[in-house]
């Protein structure tokens, strides 16, 4: 899929979930100052032209505060600064985007244009491991959810990963 297929697609979606209107560009700079990176022009596009939060698998965290939390943080900058901590082994630049539940999140590398996606799992096997990368984009991510093929729960090279780790 392209990202103008995407973005449709995304659309669609969110005009069936009666999502929150989408954010400001300004949202999106505040929110890249933050950061300290560009968002991922994909993740810029569906913020400022789909929905301030609500979309993907896991219903990504509002780039403000709109009323609709869809995590314990009020807007991704809360997220962000909860989260991106190195004590946790989250490097800046990595980005929470979507709260997966059990201590588990989706996140987002800000330092690729393509949006690296990287998961948060400490239930697996420890704070050591809890994060790994996921080898894909926010565009094969979000393909995967549109095409109903996103695992549900731990992704699945991961659990067989994590039955190997002797740190946990």
């Amino acid at each position: 899929m392209t990202d103008d297929d995407l973005v449709a697609a995304v659309r669609a979606y969110a005009a069936d979930q009666e999502l929150p209107v989408p954010a400001s560009p300004e949202d999106a700079a505040a929110f890249e100052r933050i950061v300290g990176h560009p968002m991922p022009e994909l993740l810029k596009r569906i913020y400022v032209e789909v929905s301030n939060g609500g979309f993907g698998p896991a219903e990504a965290v509002s780039l403000r505060d709109t009323g609709d939390w869809f995590s314990d943080c009020e807007d991704i900058a809360m997220a962000y600064r909860e989260l991106a901590d190195p004590e946790r082994g989250i490097p800046p630049g990595i980005v929470p985007l979507m709260d997966r539940g059990c201590t588990m999140w989706a996140l987002i590398d800000f330092k690729t244009a393509d949006g690296q996606m990287w998961d948060w799992d400490p239930n697996l096997c420890c704070k050591e491991h809890a994060l790994a990368p996921l080898g894909q984009s926010l565009a094969g991510w979000l393909t995967d959810w549109l095409n109903g093929t996103m695992p549900d729960g731990s992704y699945p090279h991961r659990e067989l990963s994590a039955r190997n780790c002797s740190a946990g």
